[in-house]
């Protein structure tokens, strides 16, 4: 009889508690929720659940919010977690499997697990009504809350999405002259300027025209405020019309300390990888204001300069006497030009009957002519030197430092370290066959020169005292 009079009691109240929910949902149509129409049936079975427990009437509201909101917000963790933890480790093991950049991008840069969590607030949002029902204020103050939250996180998922599209581009158009960096950061910056208007719109519960009316008082402060973006944003379009820049560029800009390749052309920066490996960061608009020197234009042609002078002592250049014109005539690259230039002479000087017995009637050959016809001669046979890119040999104003004769080429190939073994070895050649013409490299006194100069003039003065001894 004892297990009767409980069984029995407890039966009945478990078939009043099925009526209270069966009832609460089939009641949609006289709801007045303006949401979520079962969630008023779910508050007033959550009541009559607490008055079945013994509540007090005085406390059967509070509990009941409290009781709701505990479930809406568990609610919401369990479909959050469901999304994050299972839907979004399912999409990326099958992101694994595609051949597409973009999903894994999508992935990398947390663009669906930010969004993920769109899906717990959309349930605390539907909800509300019922959590607050007696609470009018509150459920519009909560729920702008939750719009602005959702906002948030689609900005920041949205964020994420151009970061992987910007990867995604760079990876397939690594050569692309559009700067679309710059596009991404000037995209994201406006896109977070008008969503943070949004949100704090919700927040005061306003409208967002009302804050942009507002915002032209505030124009000289944004401008100062954003000064090297709006700067950044307009260089970026300048750089881009006119191809000044390009990502991988060798450029110098002396005034930033400057020189190497360009990394990264951003909107308020560009990164530049000296050759010594560090890295200096350049205001976008300093590449519209100031000058900077740009060697792309030598990358894309079909060689690299090579600008280097000798300087001759000028008291080592004379006429050409027979035996150095016969000695000249051994050297395979001098054989032809000696016989037509002697030729040539020959003929000059016969026409106008010249009297050759004084050196400085009619023409000669020097032996700085000649070096200078050998030197075209073997630039004209190396294989490295591009032949159809500015060729000379040319002779420069004399100075104090002496005479120079400058090499003005172009190597074939232009990579750094292949072209400095070029140039190195030209000169090499030069610097050791110039005595071959009897002319003397010019060079300041070194301390050896001192020291056998001091060793003559000791040498000099022992002399006069043995004659005067």
């Amino acid at each position: 009889m004892i297990g009767v009079g409980i069984v029995v009691p407890l039966a009945e109240r478990i078939e009043l508690l099925a009526r209270f929910f069966l009832d609460a949902f089939c009641r949609v149509e006289r709801t007045e929720c303006p949401c979520f129409p079962p969630a008023c049936g779910m508050r007033e079975t959550v009541e009559q659940w607490l008055r079945l427990a013994g509540l007090k009437e005085s406390a059967i509201e509070a509990s009941t919010t409290l009781v709701l909101l505990c479930a809406v917000l568990a609610l919401a963790w369990v479909v959050d977690f469901v999304v994050r933890k299972i839907l979004l480790r399912f999409a990326a093991a099958l992101a694994k499997r595609t051949r597409s950049k973009w999903d894994d991008k999508l992935l990398e840069h947390r663009a669906f697990h930010r969004g993920a969590h769109v899906a717990g607030a959309l349930v605390v949002y539907a909800l509300a009504p019922a959590v607050f029902a007696n609470w009018p204020s509150l459920i519009a103050i909560f729920r702008n809350v939750l719009k602005a939250y959702v906002v948030l996180v689609t900005l920041l998922a949205i964020t994420g999405a151009l970061r992987a599209f910007l990867d995604v581009y760079q990876a397939n158009h690594p050569e692309s002259r559009v700067p679309m960096r710059v596009l991404v950061q000037a995209t994201t910056i406006a896109m977070w300027f008008i969503g943070l208007i949004i949100i704090i719109a919700l927040l005061i519960d306003q409208s967002p025209t009302v804050l942009l009316g507002g915002l032209g008082a505030m124009t000289a402060v944004l401008a100062i405020v954003y000064k090297d973006s709006l700067l950044g944003f307009v260089a970026g379009i300048q750089i881009a019309s006119n191809d000044l820049l390009r990502k991988g560029d060798w450029i110098e800009m002396p005034d930033y300390n400057a020189d190497g390749d360009v990394t990264q052309i951003g909107l308020t920066t560009i990164k530049v990888q000296n050759w010594d490996k560090t890295i200096t960061s350049i205001p976008s608009y300093a590449i519209i204001t100031d000058s900077f020197k740009n060697w792309r234009g030598m990358s894309e042609s079909g060689g690299r300069r090579i600008k280097r002078a000798i300087q001759i002592d000028m008291n080592s250049v004379e006429f050409c006497t027979q035996d150095m014109i016969d000695r000249f005539r051994r050297i395979d690259d001098l054989k032809d030009y000696i016989d037509e230039k002697e030729k040539d002479l020959h003929d000059w000087n016969a026409k106008r009957k010249i009297n050759d017995s004084v050196l400085v009637n009619g023409r000669r050959m020097t032996n700085l002519g000649t070096f200078r016809a050998y030197l075209v001669s073997y630039l004209r046979n190396h294989p490295m030197i591009n032949q159809d890119m500015t060729f000379l040999v040319r002779q420069l104003p004399p100075a104090a430092d002496g005479l120079p004769i400058e090499i003005y080429v172009f190597s074939g190939d232009k990579r750094w370290a292949a072209y400095e073994d070029i140039q190195s070895d030209i000169f090499d050649h030069i610097l050791a066959v110039i005595p071959e013409f009897d002319l003397r490299v010019y060079q300041h006194p070194s301390g050896k020169d001192v020291q056998e100069i001091a060793s003559l003039g000791q040498g000099l003065g022992a002399a006069r005292q043995n004659r005067g001894g």
